[in-house]
């Protein structure tokens, strides 16, 4: 019984996250965007038929009043089940406040222990879809790990598409991935709809590399994992006092190579997504007359491999979660 109301109330989780932040979109202040959302999810998690602790969240307990790492969410009865919760309200807060594209409101939920303690430092990412499971090896560079990628999705190189977000640091992804021959497709925020994207034929996106956000990294292989595909991360801490932070997390090694088994250690792992704005999985909030606005949803479960898409008409005053 749980099973149907956890995929469900992950799913509602989303939306009300998107919905609350979708109303400020293109106001140029993405921190009142992002605590509308963090509002609307914290809500609606406190429905949830769930024992859970957000291990990803939006901060220390004395960095963020909601949604902090630690924090116990859900109804809390005896007989449900205990689970780690990951959570961006809003992933891609410039975009949102810019009214941009690819900015997605997004949840992985697993077993008490599943998910890794990221901590808030880089990662280093590459990640594909289920087709080309096992032809990625992040100590590789880009070009080899391109070539292999068209390999095993019997594609030519020039027909690839690889993402990469738009930055400095990763010039020399580009300029191996224009040398072989691939096609680019540059963003500029919000690498979990990226990696998201990955694992959808129909996106036409085949790879994603990259540098980003550690805790992103860990919620997007919860998605990859739901999907059947893979992803290779390394930690990037830039100080002594980051690498102090991830031996107080539990990551003893941090030049290990983080496989999609140790970023979500179970089978058994779900994950969420509502569009705020247009992406290229999902369509964003759309508010039409009457206090009426349709969401754009995905939500996965990786035991039994069941990808849904939820649209949603909400009629917000009618609604208790916003």
């Amino acid at each position: 019984m749980y099973n149907i109301d956890i995929a469900m109330g992950l799913v509602r989780v989303t939306e009300a996250a998107a919905l609350n932040g979708a109303k400020l979109m293109g106001r140029g202040d993405k921190n009142a965007a992002d605590q509308a959302a963090v509002d609307g999810m914290e809500k609606a998690f406190n429905m949830m038929p769930i024992r859970g602790k957000v291990v990803i969240g939006e901060g220390e307990m004395d960095e963020a009043p909601m949604l902090y790492i630690g924090q116990k969410v859900g109804l809390w009865h005896e007989d449900m089940p205990k689970m780690d919760i990951a959570v961006d309200p809003v992933d891609g807060t410039v975009l949102i406040a810019k009214g941009l594209p690819n900015s997605i409101a997004v949840v992985a939920m697993g077993p008490e222990g599943s998910l890794l303690h990221a901590p808030d430092m880089y990662m280093k990412k590459i990640a594909v879809g289920a087709g080309a499971k096992g032809a990625i090896d992040i100590n590789k560079s880009p070009k080899e790990n391109i070539i292999n990628v068209a390999k095993a999705l019997g594609k030519d190189v020039t027909e690839l598409t690889i993402i990469v977000q738009e930055r400095e640091r990763h010039n020399y992804i580009v300029e191996q991935a224009r040398e072989v021959g691939a096609r680019v497709k540059l963003f500029g925020e919000g690498d979990v709809a990226a990696i998201l994207a990955c694992g959808f034929e129909n996106t036409g996106i085949d790879l994603m590399m990259g540098t980003g956000g550690a805790p992103e990294g860990v919620i997007a292989a919860a998605a990859i994992k739901c999907m059947g595909g893979e992803m290779q991360a390394l930690l990037q801490p830039q100080n002594e006092k980051e690498i102090k932070r991830c031996i107080s997390m539990g990551i003893d090694d941090v030049e290990k190579v983080l496989t999609i088994d140790d970023l979500v250690r179970t089978d058994d792992v779900y994950f969420a997504a509502t569009a705020l704005t247009d992406s290229d999985l999902l369509k964003g909030v759309v508010f039409s007359r009457n206090d009426i606005a349709t969401t754009h949803s995905v939500v996965m479960r990786s035991k039994t491999g069941t990808i849904r898409f939820v649209e949603t008409i909400h009629h917000i005053n009618k609604s208790s979660l916003i």
